[in-house]
């Protein structure tokens, strides 16, 4: 059985790691998104997944529900995986941006459910901590905790979950932490740019999490998938009532604050350097790198203090082992370098 399966976001961080696991899949995959992908992404894709990796875009504008159905139905799509959002969590604070993120992170994952629940298919839904750090946590969050979000982009991540369970539709949804990769902006390329250009830097110490390698994701929602389907297969049905939809955390595994990630960061950098490393990206070890408080810098958006995901139910239920963050790091950064 060959599946069609839509990915959208497909040029963003998860999306272009989407590329790279699905490459030589034997079902059919169309990446989409409402814009190009970027030259430094597109080089980046090719340097690790060769030229033959699938590097096209389909135009897609998933606030657009009659656009989704279109597509659909001339696809006879079965599954779609949302890579798409508002990831900008300071920018989510201006008024003036509200209603753009609200359309990406509420409404458009549910219409993507809309179209999945009218064809009988499954949507996988990417979420967020950011869905938590109302309340003061101490402990893993699990996936029946209460949503307490502080800001605008947890906000409506959280309205994207329910608007997504409201339809009925089958659906897996990933919330994920402090996601980074090889492509576009993000912690870990701002990180080795800045341990190579400044003398000094502060990080804050007082907000606590894990990161998570964009490419350890892509891999467990391809385990995901393909547990989808031999449920459809066994089953003998073109659809199915999935057994395991629902939401699940994933990040790997470990603890960290975003000073320890950062002096990681900066460990990492230096232990892979070499003559053409530092003439390409500077010397990374005379930055002086200091723990810091939040206070110490002011901001629109209070972000969780704690915010470590308890991944328990998605490593029993998918019978998956999660990378630890250092590991991953080092395999991200070593492909940057």
């Amino acid at each position: 059985m060959i599946m069609t399966i839509l990915i959208t976001g497909a040029n963003g961080q998860l999306g272009n790691e989407m590329r790279i696991v699905t490459k030589g899949s034997k079902d059919r995959y169309i990446f989409t998104d409402v814009c190009e992908e970027h030259p430094e992404s597109l080089e980046m894709l090719h340097k690790l997944a060769g030229d033959d990796v699938d590097s096209t875009t389909t135009k897609l504008d998933i606030t657009n529900l009659d656009a989704i159905r279109a597509m659909v139905k001339e696809n006879d799509v079965k599954v779609i995986v949302n890579c798409a959002a508002w990831t900008n969590v300071e920018g989510a604070e201006n008024p003036e941006k509200y209603e753009l993120a609200e359309q990406l992170n509420a409404k458009a994952p549910e219409n993507l459910a809309i179209a999945m629940k009218e064809v009988g298919g499954l949507l996988v839904h990417i979420s967020t901590d950011y869905v938590f750090g109302g309340d003061p946590y101490n402990t893993p969050c699990k996936e029946d905790q209460r949503g307490t979000p502080t800001g605008v982009y947890g906000l409506t991540k959280l309205y994207g979950e329910q608007n997504i369970q409201n339809t009925g539709v089958e659906y897996l949804i990933f919330r994920t932490a402090w996601l980074y990769s090889e492509f576009g902006k993000n912690f870990v390329k701002t990180m080795l740019n800045l341990t190579a250009t400044k003398p000094q830097l502060k990080v804050v110490f007082d907000q606590v999490g894990t990161p998570t390698y964009a490419r350890d994701l892509a891999d467990v929602i391809l385990v995901a998938l393909d547990d989808y389907k031999k449920e459809i297969v066994n089953c003998q049905l073109s659809t199915v009532n999935y057994s395991k939809s629902g939401v699940y955390h994933f990040s790997n595994e470990g603890v960290c604050s975003w000073f320890d990630f950062t002096k990681m960061i900066q460990q990492i950098a230096v232990e892979l350097e070499t003559s053409e490393t530092a003439e390409n990206f500077g010397t990374h070890g005379a930055s002086d790198v200091l723990p810091c408080l939040s206070e110490e810098f002011p901001s629109e958006v209070k972000r969780p203090a704690y915010s470590v995901l308890d991944k328990a139910k998605v490593k029993n239920t998918f019978e998956i082992v999660v990378p630890y963050w250092t590991e991953s790091l080092k395999k991200c950064i070593n492909n940057i370098m």
